[in-house]
């Protein structure tokens, strides 16, 4: 398993609690699980690298416990509770140097774990249904949250009292009603204070926390459908979103101005990663398929399908096909390790089984019987003029 788990560049989430790797170079895909029985309440929700060398990967599940995956030896090496059922799933997961972990609940409930204890070394409310919290990359000690009806906030764990940066609601519209705000994912630009953010009402939104104004610097809207993700591409001023609807795009954060679409996706986007270092960017979401698109010509480069619908995923920072062969673009041959669970979605295993009924066959010849009985029934029988007729012509 050490071997198949090296090779993945590609790792996801799915609904079933299967932890997924692909292997880009070799064009194969493997499942990794710690338990012969799975069950919705594995579902993957949550995924983060944690260490700098990518030895270890971070696994949080829908009942509270975060996995420690190793990609060296290919197994599960380590699981403790970071959270509650009934506080939501994980919205967020964030390694902060060392043996520390980040985690952040729907319910708001945003803490700093560490290895030696059973407790939280740091707790705080982020309020109410939040959707998402990121780690900034340059400091780890920031990140941010956001939710429905509940706005961005930067916090700093090393201060906890209060947000370092809280946004503003949105100006009125032009009747005068408040307008709702519904924060679904967000990112820190790199090399500025900057953060932008996506929202359930299709909008895509900069605030600047260096400046005074708590209101979005730049608001720019794409589509007609909810956001649900994006991702920051290692160079150009773009951001990449994606839909409920399955479209994803590239906005200019300068102008706001659509530079062009990503096609191929045939369900809602749950997760977007563009590359560190390579000008792609890979997606999945409720069809099942993992998809890379290279952000320069928008074509796609690989398309995997892996069985499950798929919440989130994670890439690796080395070269995705790591010294592989090309790869035609399309379908990706996934192979099946043995002894591997068969992954049939509850509505198969609750189906009944449908018996195919044999119809008779039809007649192919026609004897000489039934020849002659339907010649006397196409002879036209002669027609009986109408008692009005007659008495036309005896007139």
């Amino acid at each position: 398993m050490g071997e198949r788990s090296r090779l993945c560049s590609v790792w996801l989430g799915s609904e079933t609690g299967i932890l997924k790797g692909v292997s880009v170079a070799q064009k194969q895909a493997f499942n990794f699980c710690n338990t012969s029985h799975l069950s919705r309440d594995q579902e993957v929700r949550a995924l983060c690298w944690g260490d700098p060398a990518e030895s270890e990967l971070l696994v949080g599940s829908v009942d509270g416990f975060v996995k420690t995956f190793s990609t060296e030896k290919g197994e599960f090496t380590e699981a403790r509770r970071c959270g509650d059922p009934t506080e939501g799933c994980f919205t967020g997961l964030a390694a902060l140097g060392g043996s520390a972990l980040i985690t952040c609940g729907e319910h708001g409930a945003l803490r700093v774990w560490r290895e030696d204890s059973g407790e939280p070394v740091t707790e705080l409310d982020a309020g109410k249904n939040v959707s998402r919290m990121r780690q900034s990359p340059v400091h780890p000690h920031k990140v941010a949250t956001g939710g429905k009806e509940n706005g961005l906030k930067i916090w700093d764990l090393e201060r906890p009292e209060k947000p370092v940066f809280t946004a503003k609601n949105l100006r009125d519209d032009w009747l005068d009603l408040r307008r709702p705000h519904w924060v679904r994912d967000m990112a820190f630009i790199p090399d500025s204070d900057k953060v932008v953010t996506c929202t359930g009402f299709h909008q895509v939104h900069v605030f600047d926390p260096s400046s005074p104004q708590r209101r979005p610097v730049l608001e720019a809207d794409y589509g007609e459908y909810p956001l649900t993700a994006l991702s920051l591409p290692s160079t150009g001023n773009t951001v990449v979103v994606g839909n409920t609807h399955g479209q994803i795009a590239l906005l200019d954060l300068r102008k706001g101005l659509v530079r062009g679409c990503l096609k191929g996706l045939a369900g809602g986007v749950r997760w977007l990663q563009c590359h560190p270092s390579q000008q792609v960017v890979a997606s999945c979401g409720l069809d099942r398929f993992l998809r890379i698109h290279d952000l320069e010509d928008r074509k796609l480069q690989h398309k995997v399908y892996l069985k499950s619908r798929l919440n989130c995923l994670l890439l690796s920072s080395r070269n995705l096909e790591d010294g592989g062969a090309g790869a035609e673009e399309g379908n990706q041959e996934v192979k099946k390790e043995e002894g591997e669970e068969e992954e049939e979605d509850e509505v198969w295993d609750t189906m009944e089984q449908v018996k195919e009924v044999e119809k008779p066959k039809r007649k192919t010849t026609i004897t000489e019987e039934e020849e002659e009985e339907g010649e006397e029934e196409e002879q036209p029988q002669p027609q009986k003029k109408s008692k009005k007729k007659r008495k036309k012509g005896q007139d």
